[in-house]
């Protein structure tokens, strides 16, 4: 995964000023087996769909399914460290969940500004992940962005 950062404070992502509609990043990430068991571990969600592959092919997905909130960390992950980055605030999150994520599969994630709204401070991200050019998550984000402080100047 690498950031989008373009010169900016690495502990700083992008000033409200410096988003532009159209805007976008995205990430690629292998799910493997040690995600899983990480992800119950840190969540508590245990399901067996997730964890126990006889208990999972007798269900109409015919196998093991990676958790629904591990695929969209992938998005959380987009707006903490690349856009709008560090800084930014995880307002709202709404997801529809599209098809199973799979042990193996790799998931690609992806966020464009989709709207700012100056006055409020805040950023709709429109956000999505695919597997193999499918789309198996997709929604919206809102974002609250920090202005720039007083003196300093917006990026072109």
């Amino acid at each position: 995964m690498s950031s989008i950062n373009n010169g900016l404070d690495p502990r700083h992502g992008y000033y409200l000023e410096d988003l532009k509609v159209g805007m976008s990043h995205e990430v690629t990430h292998t799910v493997t087996e040690q995600d899983v068991e990480d992800f119950a571990r840190i969540c508590g969600d245990y399901n067996p769909i997730h964890m126990d592959e006889e208990y999972a092919a007798n269900t109409p997905f015919g196998g093991r399914i990676a958790h629904g909130a591990l695929t969209a960390s992938y998005i959380s992950a987009i707006l903490g460290n690349d856009l709008p980055g560090p800084g930014a605030i995880f307002m709202t999150l709404e997801l529809k969940f599209r098809a199973p994520v799979r042990i193996g599969d790799t998931v690609v994630a992806h966020a464009e500004v989709a709207d700012i709204n100056t006055r409020r401070g805040k950023v709709t991200m429109a956000v999505n992940c695919s597997v193999g050019g499918k789309v198996v998550v997709k929604g919206v984000a809102g974002v609250m962005v920090e202005k720039k402080p007083a003196g300093q100047v917006v990026n072109p």
